[in-house]
């Protein structure tokens, strides 16, 4: 008999998931390289390009022998040579174990719903491919280069959003992500939506017959959680770093004091979130000649939406780095089950578990909801004319409603975000006949949380058109240089308001501006003295 070696000989796996080094590399291998949430993202869009090297290949390949060795092996080894979930004591013949493959992927495709979005899609993909290349899933090397196929060449399978209790990995998600591969399932092609075959036939290729374990490989993981777990920590880190930037803004427009912000006030709390928000609207108040106005005003204290934004802008940035690096962890790891170590080495286990993200998303989700609600407070606070200027921020009210309606917006954005703050990982139903007595609803939780963050997007938009139309009020007065660059770059897009209008579309053009991140960049949060927290809440 042919001695196996060990095909990825265990070892401890480390890597730096707080680095301050931006990728710029045009090659990312997978299976050897660290995937981080910014390079994910990167692969997705094809800014760079995903490869292999010989020794990632070569492990790929001895899994697969391994694996082909353990099917025609007498000893039952689940998902290779036996039947899934309860019946996993089914025995298959060597014969049959490629149809078994097949048959999951087809059993497996129970999703319902509108399909997720595409770049969710190229995500899910991405993720796989980095997972499988580990080389311990039995996979053939010419799978992965299909998969790769899909993605380079735009050919973006059909995955519906329900399905997934997040247990077994994503299986209904996985199982429709992968139907392309046998044939099956719809696409998007060629700005069309088609059947697989046409696609194939079109471009010339047919499906793949599964090997032994593949369809099981390819349907066990979290990569549906994962996916948009990524696309939460880049849509919650545009929430931040805006919430600071339109915070700062409302505090100045409303005259309210700096030294909530002192940095010595946060040397004697020094959680990191709040150190970290403190110094950025420290630096973004500096120099306000509309803060050094009232100075020596008689106010003795602010609003806690304006006062407390440290302290809780700081919890959800908190919040937000423990979802990355968990996120960070699971993008580097091996998610597959069985796991393949060598012919005679394989462990059954839960390492497909949605639970390790389904924590820290609910987290996340509430993070999110919080920096809407504190931000509705704020527009709330700039309309009642009790600052220096006018109610509903317009001179001429009565025949004018002013900025009034918008703040209901922002309240039935914030009601709405409270209401799917529930945690999906509280619940738990028994699939699987009982042999999956406890699953974490993570893919609910994960869709749920994107949502949060894009009600929390248009929130803080709204906020921004409060914000610009109080500096403005303020006149002659100028805010800080930061402040006022920011100012001028909204006023480019959105025109300050003497009478009412249709504000809807204001609140469009102010959404967009947030999420094209263009205001970020007008504004420095960075300060390398500040090495505690420096590099630490970026994504990289």
């Amino acid at each position: 008999m042919k001695k196996f070696t060990p095909i990825f000989p265990i070892q401890k796996r480390t890597f730096d998931l707080q680095t301050t080094q931006k990728p710029n590399q045009m090659l990312f291998f997978f299976g050897k390289d660290c995937l981080t949430v910014a390079k994910a993202l990167a692969l997705s869009h094809q800014n760079i390009k995903g490869s292999w090297d010989e020794a990632t290949r070569s492990r790929i390949e001895k899994s697969e022998q391994a694996t082909g060795y353990i099917a025609k092996k007498s000893k039952a080894t689940y998902g290779i040579n036996t039947g899934f979930g309860p019946l996993c004591t089914t025995k298959i013949s060597p014969a049959e174990t490629r149809k078994l493959q097949t048959n999951i992927l087809k059993s497996h495709s129970v999703g319902v719903g509108k399909p997720i979005d595409s770049e969710l899609v190229r995500l899910m993909m991405v993720l796989k491919l980095h997972a499988l290349s580990f080389g311990y899933s039995g996979v053939s090397f010419a799978l992965l280069e299909r998969i790769q196929w899909h993605l380079e060449n735009d050919c973006i399978p059909i995955v519906p959003e329900q399905g997934s209790v997040g247990a077994s990995g994503d299986l209904a998600p996985l199982a429709h992500l992968f139907l392309p591969l046998i044939g099956l399932g719809k696409v998007r092609y060629q700005n069309r939506e088609i059947e697989t075959a046409e696609a194939l036939q079109k471009a010339g290729l047919k499906p793949i017959e599964l090997g032994p374990k593949e369809g099981l490989a390819l349907i066990n993981g979290t990569q549906f959680i994962l996916a948009h777990a990524v696309k939460l920590v880049e849509k919650m880190h545009n929430c931040l770093a805006h919430a600071d930037l339109i915070g700062a803004m409302t505090a100045d427009g409303l005259q309210a004091s700096i030294m909530p912000f002192s940095p010595e006030l946060h040397q004697l709390r020094p959680h990191l979130g709040a150190v970290h928000v403190a110094n950025n609207l420290h630096l973004l108040l500096e120099n306000s000649s509309i803060l050094q106005a009232h100075e020596h005003c008689e106010r003795v204290q602010d609003p806690y939406s304006l006062r407390c934004m440290p302290q809780v802008h700081g919890a959800s940035r908190d919040a937000w780095l423990h979802l990355k690096n968990t996120v960070e962890t699971e993008l580097n790891s091996v998610t597959d089950n069985p796991v393949i170590f060598d012919i005679n080495h394989t462990i059954s286990g839960g390492n497909f578990h949605g639970q390790p993200l389904a924590l820290p998303i609910d987290y996340a989700c509430l993070a999110s909801s919080e920096l809407g609600d504190i931000s509705d407070r704020r527009i709330y606070l700039s309309l009642l004319g009790d600052r220096g200027i006018p109610k509903l921020l317009m001179a001429e009210t009565g025949i004018n409603s002013g900025f009034m309606m918008l703040q209901y917006t922002s309240a039935a954005l914030a009601s709405e975000n409270k209401t799917l703050c529930f945690p999906a990982s509280a619940d738990s139903i028994p699939t699987s006949l009982g042999q999956e007595d406890h699953v974490s609803m993570g893919a609910f939780g994960a869709r749920k949380a994107l949502q949060v963050a894009e009600n929390t997007t248009k929130i803080l938009a709204i906020e921004l058109l409060c914000a610009a139309q109080a500096i403005d009020l303020r006149r002659p007065l100028k805010s800080s240089e930061t402040l006022e660059n920011v100012h001028r770059e909204i006023r480019k897009h959105i025109s300050f308001a003497t009478e009412d209008r249709i504000f809807s579309a204001d609140i469009e053009k102010a959404t967009a501006l947030v999420e094209s991140g263009k205001l970020l960049e007008l504004a420095s949060f960075s300060n390398p003295k500040n090495t505690k927290t420096h590099g630490l809440f970026e994504i990289y």
